[in-house]
């Protein structure tokens, strides 16, 4: 029938009508597609909803129970797991020993503290079970971390740390020969604080996780970013400072966590406690340490070929929820770190093991 028209010089400007009309409402379409495309792809990247189903949280808590390792009466010490914490001062003794100790108990069959010398006895008075060298304050102190790096499964740098310039200029040095070896590295407390002055020391390295809580996301976001945070849209703000930090996993603390790799936004709402108390994060950094190894070790097939970072922060961030949940029923007001980390066992079992 068109072509009958188009014979004819009416017919083929009406022609010509039709074919414009089509060709302007195959464009809306596209443009329409395109816009839903984006549209989907926006909204599963900054995670818009406030936390994730019960479904897709149970989801992500199998893939945790994918890496955990078994317990078998083949496993010799340390196959588990050797975590090294660097940090601890004069100043500041419990933080790396709140992260030793809660390494050894989610899994971890040793745990290195590398601290100051003043700090080292008071460590070690804490806990038998702890090897404890204190060298960070030594001249050599990149060089005696480093000669333990070939024995260590992953690296806790911060808890206790504390902003000394010779000593975070040895944590410096500590994270360049660590990343030289492919060694998965947790950064916590003061070691969040070196990184905001000096960013590209871990920028790009994707087996690093931050995990800071809002005062240090804060500055170190204004440090990378240049901007201050949108206090409007945190999952956004998560997802541009592991873009800009080259991709690696960060952390951001608070009432709910948000997990970011750069490509995705995960939200742990695992109920916690009421109680903001010295050293949660630190019983955080030190089982995220184990989870982190773990998680690499594992491998793709394990994980479902999700980030292995994302898995293990998410097992981390959720544990520690749970045992502040648990000391919080327990003891209320009082409850301090020490009793959250005496719930890690009751705890791990109740969301990896039963």
């Amino acid at each position: 029938m068109l072509v009958g028209l188009q014979d004819s010089t009416f017919g083929t400007a009406w022609g010509n009508k039709i074919v414009t009309t089509g060709l302007l409402v195959a464009l809306l379409s596209l443009a329409a597609t395109l816009f839903c495309v984006r549209k989907e792809v926006f909204e599963q990247s900054f995670s818009l909803y406030p936390a994730h189903s019960a479904k897709e949280m149970e989801n992500l808590l199998h893939l945790v129970r994918n890496i955990v390792p078994p317990l078998t009466p083949e496993k010799y010490k340390g196959q588990d797991g050797k975590i090294g914490i660097i940090g601890g001062c004069q100043e500041y003794t419990g933080a790396p020993y709140f992260a030793a100790i809660a390494a050894l108990k989610v899994g971890a069959d040793l745990a290195h503290v590398f601290c100051t010398k003043d700090a080292a006895p008071v460590i070690k008075s804490y806990s038998p079970e702890l090897i404890v060298h204190p060298v960070l304050d030594h001249p050599s102190a990149v060089e005696e971390v480093e000669n333990w790096l070939p024995r260590l499964h992953s690296l806790v740098v911060g808890p206790g740390l504390g902003r000394e310039d010779a000593i975070l200029k040895h944590a410096k040095g500590i994270l360049e020969k660590a990343i030289m070896k492919g060694i998965p590295i947790v950064i916590d407390a003061d070691g969040l604080w070196l990184i905001a002055q000096q960013p590209f020391i871990i920028q790009g390295y994707r087996k690093a996780i931050l995990t800071p809580n809002m005062v240090e996301f804060n500055r170190l976001y204004e440090a990378v970013i240049q901007n201050p945070v949108d206090s409007s849209n945190h999952h956004g703000c998560v997802l541009r400072l592991s873009q800009a930090m080259g991709n690696l996993t960060v952390v951001q603390k608070g009432e709910q966590d948000l997990i970011s790799d750069g490509e995705k936004v995960l939200v742990c709402s695992h109920e916690g406690s009421r109680r903001r108390c010295g050293g949660q994060g630190d019983l955080l950094s030190g089982s995220l340490g184990v989870f982190a190894h773990w998680a690499f070790l594992a491998g793709p097939e394990k994980t479902n070929s999700a980030s292995p970072s994302l898995v293990a922060a998410f097992g981390a961030c959720s544990l520690t929820r749970q045992c502040n949940n648990q000391a919080f029923q327990k003891y209320g007001r009082s409850t301090t770190t020490t009793d959250m980390i005496s719930e890690i066992g009751t705890a791990f079992t109740k969301l990896f093991e039963s």
